[in-house]
Parts: C-alpha cells; sequence; structure tokens
C-alpha cells in the first residue's frame, strides 16, 4: 500500500511516502518560521517524485496530530482531508509525540520523555517505555519547574524535543541526556500508520480535528504569537 505521511505540528515540515513500511522517500524541512503553509504542497510534489509515484498511486494519508503549532496542525489537518477528499482514500493520525521516540527505542533507557515546546516554561509531553514504546503516562500540557520528573532520578531516561533546552537548564537530573535537535518527522509515523491501517483504525473525514491539547482560547494566543 503506497502511503502519504504528513507531519507539520512543529518547526519541522516533514512529508514521507512509503509502500507498506518501506520508507520511499523524505522531504523536511526545520524551520524557525513555520513554512508549513508555503512549503507542504512543494513537499508533498517532491517526495512523489523521489518515490516515482504521482497523487493517483496514494491509497492512504497519515496525519501527525498533534499536539503542537496550532497554525501548523491547521495546516496540515486541512491537506490531509482534502487529500482523502480527493482520493477517496482513508485517513489515519498517529500522535506527533510518538513519532519523536523511534529513534531511541531499544537504546538502553528505561524511559523516553518528549518535550514539545510551548510558551514559557510549559511544554507538551508523555512518558514511554524505553524498550516497547509503551505509552506510560497519557499526553498533557506541563509547567516545568524544580521537581518536574524527579520520580526518574535513578533512573537512566532521555528528554528529546526543543522543550528538552528549557528542561536541561531546571531540572535537578544529572544523569539524564537531553536532545533539544529533535523534532516530529513524517518517517517515523510509518509503523504506527500500517498498525492502524491493518486495524482499520481510520479517521472520520468530515469532523476529524488535530490533537490541539489545550482549549481553544489558550491555543488561539500561542497562533498570534508565531
Amino acid at each position: 500500500m503506497k502511503i502519504l505521511y504528513l507531519e507539520t505540528s512543529s518547526k519541522n515540515c516533514s512529508v514521507a511516502v512509503s509502500d507498506d513500511e518501506k520508507l520511499l522517500c523524505l522531504c523536511e524541512e526545520v524551520s524557525d518560521n513555520y513554512k508549513q503553509s508555503e512549503s507542504l504542497h512543494t513537499y508533498v510534489e517532491w517526495a512523489l517524485e523521489g518515490a516515482g509515484l504521482t497523487m493517483k498511486d496514494i491509497e492512504a494519508v497519515s496525519l501527525g496530530k498533534g499536539p503542537g503549532s496550532y497554525t501548523g496542525l491547521r495546516i496540515g489537518a486541512a491537506s490531509a482531508k482534502g487529500f482523502c477528499y480527493g482520493l477517496k482514500v482513508p485517513l489515519t493520525a498517529v500522535n506527533s509525540l510518538e513519532s519523536m521516540i523511534e529513534p531511541f527505542l531499544g537504546k538502553n533507557y528505561d524511559f523516553i520523555v518528549p518535550l514539545i515546546d510551548a510558551r514559557r516554561m510549559e511544554v507538551y509531553t508523555a512518558v514511554y517505555d524505553g524498550n516497547t514504546g509503551k505509552e506510560l503516562s497519557a499526553t498533557e500540557a506541563k509547567i516545568l519547574d524544580e521537581t518536574s520528573f524527579e520520580e526518574f532520578k535513578d533512573k537512566k531516561v532521555i528528554f528529546v524535543g526543543d522543550g528538552a533546552k528549557k528542561a536541561k537548564e531546571i531540572l535537578s537530573l544529572p544523569d539524564a541526556d537531553f536532545r533539544d535537535d529533535i523534532y516530529p518527522s513524517a518517517q517515523y509515523l510509518i509503523k504506527k500508520t500500517v498498525e492502524k491501517i491493518g486495524q482499520k483504525d481510520f479517521e472520520d473525514i468530515a469532523y476529524f480535528e488535530p490533537f490541539y491539547l489545550k482549549d481553544f482560547h489558550g491555543v488561539k494566543k500561542k497562533k498570534s504569537e508565531e
């Protein structure tokens, strides 16, 4: 099955194409200017060309559903819905935090904790098992302080994402690793998407909304800052 992937929840505008679990092409760029509105459809064209396919070959669309940038998520969701309507193909959606943990699974970490920078000392986060990738605590908006994640003091843990920088500055976890150069990526939506397609776990295209996490008022405020 030929699948198109869109991940627009962060500064990384990311598009991938796969044949089942085989990655055929990835096109992405990290930009502080949030280039989704101007770059997404160009990246889709490039990814399809790199995969040797046309849009008519696509049999399903997968979206990184957030949490993350309100503006980015709106653009990604609108595009994904448009492709699905036009092609009459199903839509799957994967938590964007899950696409951040895959490179670190099985690397001797007890826990992997994605941290997406929200505002001030707030992050979007969840906790995953370092070996299985199983979600251990649900996605939430969390205000960081000196006592955050202190339950991991004697554990091997890695914090990944652009929120890891401010976490490193205040957390008292000398044995923890921090990687603030990690962003959600379309290539890491593939495994979960193929599982969802096998289970026929599809979204209702008419009613699907991205995973904004915060209430609409708070997100609107964030939109004006981007």
